[in-house]
């Protein structure tokens, strides 16, 4: 990912009242790495805590996984909606609406072609890829589909 759309990704993770869990964790990685007192890292402007965030050298699963949820949420509801209709899931706003849904395989890789004709190759990997990193058990025959179907990694 581009620094300028970690940086817009890592805002929206500081913004979400869902991941307290994970913000604190963030404040104690950035204030390890940057040699801050947590104290400090709370008190920074959301801007600036946002970009210390996006430039950590390294960053635990969940953190990583809270912001890409929170990106998606937030800036790409389209290309899930346009994803999920080319699948025949049901949804809202890119939402599924069913806890047990299973995509077919045969229909994923059209799906994923489908979308990267509408949308940014490299959103749509990313897309793609964080619902395999997400939930593989739903998401696994989408292992390698995105070099398969022209997305690019």
């Amino acid at each position: 990912m581009p620094l300028e759309r970690r940086v817009d990704a890592a805002g929206l993770f500081w913004d979400d009242e869902h991941s307290a869990d994970q913000q604190m964790e963030a404040v104690a990685a950035i204030a390890t790495h940057m040699k801050f007192r947590p104290r400090s890292v709370v008190t920074l402007a959301p801007d600036r805590r946002a970009k210390y965030l996006a430039q950590l050298p390294t960053m635990s699963d969940a953190i990583a996984a809270r912001a890409l949820v929170n990106y998606h949420l937030e800036r790409q509801r389209p290309m899930m909606g346009a994803f999920l209709d080319a699948l025949g899931i049901q949804h809202e706003n890119g939402l599924i609406k069913d806890d047990d849904v299973k995509p077919d395989p045969a229909k994923l890789e059209p799906a994923a072609a489908q979308i990267a004709q509408q949308f940014p190759a490299e959103q749509v990997s990313l897309y793609l890829n964080t619902l395999l990193c997400q939930d593989p058990e739903t998401w696994g025959a989408l292992e390698g589909l995105p070099q398969r179907s022209g997305v690019g990694v």
